[in-house]
Order: structure tokens, then sequence, then C-alpha cells
């Protein structure tokens, strides 16, 4: 019907047919110039001759690049681009005013370390050999690895949300496992007392032969002195200290039930770049949960002694993470698993109704070479199948697919840990399961093949 009253308007009024079909035409062209006109300009803008020289700009995904001095040093310069960057710089702008008589003018400002940006060849400050690094500059220029470590271990502040101050903590987890014997020890700053201290805990899990035995000591301590020694923490006669790229930790606790104490030292050595970076999820009314990785598969040695039992962790595997934010109400599935050298973790976290919607939060899975990050995916999903007449898991399947990664992990649960009703920040609604599995991780990593079987940790909630 369309073709046919065209047909006929064509017919009896040529000329003005002719006139708008030129019309449209004209339009449609005009708009496909200002379009390429526009992805010139926009290409043109994002060139890295225009932000100070150098070949490639890496960037976030809202602009601005989050843990810069992680990647800088951990990802360019250690990881697995290393050998192809010459040199990297980070650079940041910011919008400025200069007030004067006339009022204020907006001016562009671009900042960045003089050093680096003269090894990229940025034109506006190589002819300037007058223009120094400060030391703040040369700790960016070159970091070590300790100072990422500290950076990334560090704890941080309690955010001023009096309605959720009551549920803020933070602690340092490392766990390790070497055949049938295994071990968690937890660091654990709650929030803050009427007096301004916090009680900072210590609590190891040890695993001999599937028999767990709890042992734990707390104290407290000034914040001020927390936020600045941490992660070098002491609580009694038990402390963790960051020696160069080692976790030096020392045990000698009483124990939860029973009188023989658990005593010991172990050291977990950091690998440069298999590390995952500081994260953190924001909600409703000042709501916050950070997570970071600062080992996610390094060489354990040492061991813990319990009377006359002598548990050994030499040239095993051991994993170490941090978490801080409010948690009453709060739940997460969490596991983690080294094999064939490569390292994996996944997760995802359900905040309080209050503070966000726990479906728009997805899970995630990560996975680690021996020279940084290979693989990550978002589209994950985690499936916990329940013994048969109870409430604990048998089975977990963790499914991820991305361009970067494409692999199935199915966890048979050997042992479960039940804690019942998790007491003081986390609102006490839930009993908090960790469990030992055995875990098979099949498919695709970075591009590599990916089959092995390896035993590993995991983590989930149930309601009572």
């Amino acid at each position: 019907m369309i073709l046919v009253l065209a047909w006929r308007s064509l017919r009896l009024r040529p000329l003005r047919s002719a006139v708008l079909a030129g019309g449209f035409g004209l339009g449609v062209a005009v708009m496909a110039v200002l379009l390429g006109v526009a992805a010139v300009i926009l290409e043109q803008a994002r060139a890295p001759e225009l932000v100070g020289g150098g070949d490639v700009i890496v960037d976030g995904a809202s602009g601005r690049l989050s843990n810069a001095e992680f990647v800088l040093s951990a990802v360019l310069r250690e990881g697995p681009l290393a050998s192809r960057v010459a040199a990297a710089a980070p650079t940041e702008s910011a919008s400025l005013y200069l007030i004067d008589d006339q009022g204020a003018t907006p001016v562009r400002a671009r900042g960045g370390i003089p050093s680096l940006e003269r090894a990229l060849g940025d034109p506006e400050t190589s002819p300037f050999s007058s223009w120094l690094d400060t030391p703040a500059d040369a700790a960016w220029a070159m970091p070590n690895a300790t100072d990422v470590l500290l950076a990334m271990d560090r704890f941080h502040p309690i955010p001023d949300v009096p309605e959720r101050a009551a549920s803020w903590a933070e602690w340092l987890y490392f766990n390790g496992r070497a055949g049938d014997a295994g071990f968690y020890l937890t660091f654990l700053a709650g929030p803050r007392l009427p007096s301004g201290r916090r009680v900072l805990g210590v609590r190891l899990q040890l695993d001999r032969a599937g028999r767990m035995t709890s042992y734990s000591e707390s104290t407290e301590v000034d914040e001020a002195d927390l936020l600045a020694s941490a992660p070098n923490l002491t609580v009694g006669r038990s402390h963790v200290r960051l020696v160069g790229r080692e976790y030096h930790l020392t045990i000698d606790l009483p124990p939860e039930s029973g009188r023989t104490r658990a005593t010991g030292s172990l050291v977990l050595h950091a690998t440069p770049g298999r590390s995952l970076p500081p994260l953190a999820i924001r909600g409703a009314a000042g709501w916050i949960s950070g997570y970071v990785v600062p080992v996610m598969g390094g060489t354990l040695e040492g061991a813990i002694q319990v009377g006359a039992d002598r548990v050994r962790f030499d040239s095993s595997v051991g994993y170490h993470d941090h978490n801080w934010g409010f948690w009453k109400d709060v739940s997460w599935q969490w596991g983690q698993v080294q094999g064939d050298g490569l390292s994996f973790v996944y997760g995802r976290i359900r905040p309080p109704a209050d503070a966000a919607d726990e479906s728009r939060i997805p899970a995630f899975l990560v996975a680690l070479g021996p020279e940084g990050p290979i693989g990550y995916a978002t589209d994950v999903s985690i499936k916990e199948t329940n013994e048969a007449g109870s409430d604990r898991p048998r089975r977990i399947v963790v499914d991820a697919r991305a361009d970067s990664l494409a692999l199935t992990m199915n966890l048979d649960v050997v042992q479960t840990e039940v804690t019942r009703s998790l007491p003081g920040p986390f609102g006490g609604k839930l009993d908090f399961l960790q469990m030992r599995a055995r875990y098979h991780v099949a498919g695709r990593a970075g591009g590599t093949p990916v089959d092995f079987t390896a035993p590993g940790s995991a983590e989930t909630f149930r309601g009572r």
C-alpha cells in the first residue's frame, strides 16, 4: 500500500517528489558527515600524543583508573606485559579555577611524574630538565613490592555512617594446606567501642585429618595505632608482620575448649603480580564492602604445634585476603583454589536489603597465572546442592563465561565447619560455613586449556 501511494504521488507531483527526495538525501549525507567528523575528533582527543606521548592509553571503564599504582608496578613492570613496555607513566586531569577581579576562569590542568613523562617523550616536559620528581613522585616512579603490599593491606578509617557504625569490621585472613592438614587464621578488628578503642582478635582453626580445633584471643587497641600499623598486628603473643614480600605469622593461642595451646611460626611468600587489587562496592545510606587479595597463591613454610602434634606446611601453597566494611545482614559465597600453576578465586556478596538489590551485584571469578591476571568474568553462576536431609552443601558448581575465561569448577565438599550465628558486627542471624572441598576445574583461561583437580577452600551462609 505504501509503495502504491508513493508511486501515485510521484506521478501526480514529480517536481515536489524530487525536491523532497533530494532534501532527505542531503539530510542523511550531512548527518553521516557529522558523525564521521565527531568520530575523528573523539579519536584524536584520545590520542596518546595529546596526553603526554607514548603509544597506548590505559584507563578505567568510567574514565579514572582505580589502583593505578598496582597496575603500574604489578602489571606493567613485573606482570605479563613487562617485556613489551619500555616506559609507563600515570597522569591525572582536573578542572581548576583561576579567581581574579574579573571572576572565575576555568583551567584544565594535567599532572604527572616528570621523569616518567620524559621517558614517554612528552613534548611539554621533555625540554625542561629542571622539572624534577618530588619524593612522592619517586615512590610512584619506582614502587617496590613492599610498598604495594602495604598500600593494598592498609586498614581503613570507619566511615561516618552512625546508623551502620556498629557493624564495621576489618580483617586479614590466611589459609594453607599440606596433605590432609590445613588452617584458617584471621586477625579481625571490630567496631569502635564507647571508649574510642577497638577490639582486635585473632582466631586459628586447625584441621588435622578432618578434626577441627579452634584457638583464639583478643585485646583492645588504640584506633590510631591500628590504622598506622596494619597489616602489622599484635594480639597477645600472636602477630603478623610484613617483611619485604613475606608475611611472618607467629601463633601462640589458648584453645577455645581444652587446655593445650597452639604455637608456631609460618612464612607466606607473596609473588609479584599474583594479587587481586582492592575493590569496593558501595550502596545506599553509606554502606560499603571492600575486598583485596594480596596473595592469590604463595609459597608457605613453617609449622604449627599442638602438644606433641606438629603440623608442617613446608613448600605448600598459602593464600591471603583482606576484607572491610559494614557487615550487618551481609552474607557471601566465596572460594579459592590453586593448580597447574594457576590461582582462582570466585565470590559473590549479598548486601543488606536497605543498601542494594543483590540481584544487581554480579558474582566474579578471577584467574591468575605465574605472571599476573589472565582472565576475569562477571557472568558467573554459583549453584549449591545440599546433602540429603541437611542444609549443608554437598556440591557446588561455579560456571564462568567471558572473552578471557570460560570454565566450570565442580566442588565436592569434603568437610564443613559451622560457626553458629556470627556474633558482633555480623548481626547474628546466619550460620557461617567454612568448607574444605575437592575442586575439579576445567575449561579455558586466557586462551590456555585448564583441567586439574586440587584441594581448595570455600565459604557460604545458611539461615537458621
